[in-house]
C-alpha cells in the first residue's frame, strides 16, 4: 500500500505534501522521459543489430529425437568435406527442412519422453552442426566476415550444440558437460544485448561453470529469445520476457525429459531473471538463482509461484543497483520491474556475490561463481541469509 500523508492546516504538514508531490512528480517525469528517449534509440540501435545478417532456415528441426533415440534409428553423423579430406566443415547433405516461419529455440521438435542416449546426442550435435555451417556460408555471401568468423568457430567438432537458429539475432542452447551423466544441470538465461556477435561473452561464463562445477555436471547456454538493447524501452518493459517465457518451460520441460534423474536450476543474469520470472509458474527446477537482477515483477518469492528455491545476489559495484525498484504505469506501457530479489521483505535466499561488477558473476576465482557452483551442485554457498 502507498503511503498517505494526511495534511490539516499545519505548515508542516502542507510542506511535506508538497514535498511529496514534488518528488512523486520529478520521479514520473524522469521515467517517462527515460521511456522517451528509450523509444527513440531503439530504431537507432535495431539498425545496427544483427538480426540484419541473413541466415536460412535450420533443417536439425527436421530429426526428432523420438526417432534418433531408437537405436536402429539413430542417423550417421552428417557427412562434411572434412571427412572426405578437403579439410573444411562444409556439409555435403543436410536434413529436409521443415516449414518454419521464426527463429526455433529450443527441443520442441525433436525431444522425447525417453532419456537420450550417447548417440542420439551425437547425431543431434552433427546435425544442429550442419545448419551453423549452413549459416556461416550465407553470412560469408554477405559479406558479413565477423559473423562468419564466429559461425566457423561455433562449428568446430568439439562443440555440443543441441539447436541453433541463425535469424533475427541469432538463437543457440550450448551444452558444456555431459548431458547423458550429469546429474546437476544448470541453466544460464542471459539477459539484454546477447546475441550471435556478443555470444563469446555468454559462451565464456557457462564454461567456466562447468568447471567450477566439474564432473557429473553440465551448464547449457540457453540463448533462446530475442533479447533486448539495454538502453531501450524494451529493457524497461515486460514484452520480451512474455515472448520468451513459454520457450524458457518448454526447454527446461525437454531437457529434463531428456536426464529425468538430474538436478535442474536456472542462473539468470539481468534481464535474464526478468524471463526466469515470468516464466516461474509451473516449471519443475530445483533452484532459481537471480544475479544481477532489476526485479521479477513479483512482490516476493512466494509470488514466483515456484517449488524451486529462489536465491540472489549481487556484486558490491553492479550498477544494477541503483535502478529503480518499482512498476509504474504510464501511458501505453509499464515500466519498471518490481521488487529488489536481494531486499530481506523479497524472501530469496541472498548469498555472496563478491565485489564484482554487472558482468562479472563469472569471472574465475570469484566468490560469486563459486557460490554458484556450489547451488547448482546442491550445497549451501557462504554467508546465506533470508530464504524461501
Amino acid at each position: 500500500m502507498p503511503t498517505v500523508v494526511r495534511c490539516g492546516t499545519g505548515l508542516a504538514c502542507g510542506t511535506v505534501d508538497r514535498v511529496m508531490h514534488v518528488n512523486v512528480s520529478r520521479l514520473r517525469r524522469t521515467l517517462l522521459a527515460a521511456s522517451i528517449a528509450a523509444a527513440v534509440a531503439v530504431p537507432l540501435s535495431e539498425a545496427a543489430r544483427p538480426s540484419a545478417v541473413p541466415a536460412p532456415v535450420p533443417a536439425a528441426s527436421a530429426s526428432p529425437l523420438s526417432e534418433a533415440a531408437r537405436p536402429s534409428a539413430v542417423p550417421a553423423p552428417v557427412p562434411t568435406d572434412t571427412d572426405t579430406g578437403t579439410g573444411s566443415a562444409v556439409p555435403t547433405a543436410l536434413p529436409t527442412a521443415l516449414p518454419t516461419t521464426g527463429p526455433t529455440t529450443g527441443l520442441a521438435d525433436w525431444a522425447s519422453p525417453r532419456p537420450a542416449t550417447s548417440a542420439a546426442l551425437a547425431a543431434r550435435y552433427a546435425a544442429v552442426r550442419g545448419d551453423i555451417v549452413a549459416a556461416e556460408r550465407m553470412a560469408a555471401g554477405h559479406g558479413h566476415r565477423r559473423r562468419a568468423a564466429m559461425l566457423h568457430a561455433m562449428a568446430e567438432p568439439a562443440r555440443r550444440l543441441l539447436s541453433f537458429d541463425g535469424r533475427d539475432g541469432g538463437r543457440a542452447a550450448e551444452v558444456f558437460g555431459d548431458l547423458t551423466t550429469a546429474e546437476h544441470l544448470a541453466v544460464l538465461v542471459p539477459g539484454g544485448d546477447t546475441h550471435l556477435d556478443k555470444y563469446g561473452l555468454l559462451r565464456g561464463g557457462a564454461l567456466r561453470l562447468s568447471q567450477a562445477l566439474g564432473d557429473r555436471s553440465a551448464v547449457i547456454a540457453w540463448l533462446g529469445y530475442r533479447t533486448p538493447n539495454t538502453v531501450s524501452l524494451a529493457a524497461l518493459t515486460t514484452g520480451r520476457a512474455d515472448e520468451a517465457a513459454p520457450a524458457l518451460r518448454a526447454f527446461v520441460r525437454e531437457l529434463t525429459e531428456l536426464r529425468p534423474v538430474a538436478r535442474v536450476t536456472l542462473v539468470c543474469h539481468s534481464y535474464g531473471s526478468v524471463v526466469c520470472g515470468r516464466a516461474a509458474p509451473g516449471l519443475d527446477v530445483a533452484g532459481m538463482v537471480l544475479i544481477g537482477s532489476p526485479g521479477v515483477t513479483a512482490g516476493d518469492a512466494a509470488a514466483l509461484r515456484t517449488p524451486a528455491t529462489v536465491w540472489a545476489g549481487r556484486g558490491s559495484r553492479d550498477w544494477i543497483a541503483g535502478v529503480p525498484h518499482l512498476r509504474l504505469r504510464l501511458p501505453y506501457v509499464t515500466v519498471g520491474f518490481g521488487a529488489d530479489p536481494v531486499a530481506p521483505g523479497f524472501g530469496a535466499r541472498v548469498f555472496a556475490a563478491g565485489d564484482g561488477g554487472h558482468s562479472d558473476y563469472f569471472r574465475a576465482g570469484s566468490p560469486s561463481l563459486t557460490n554458484i557452483a556450489r547451488i547448482v551442485s546442491g550445497q549451501p554457498p557462504a554467508e546465506v541469509r533470508g530464504g524461501h
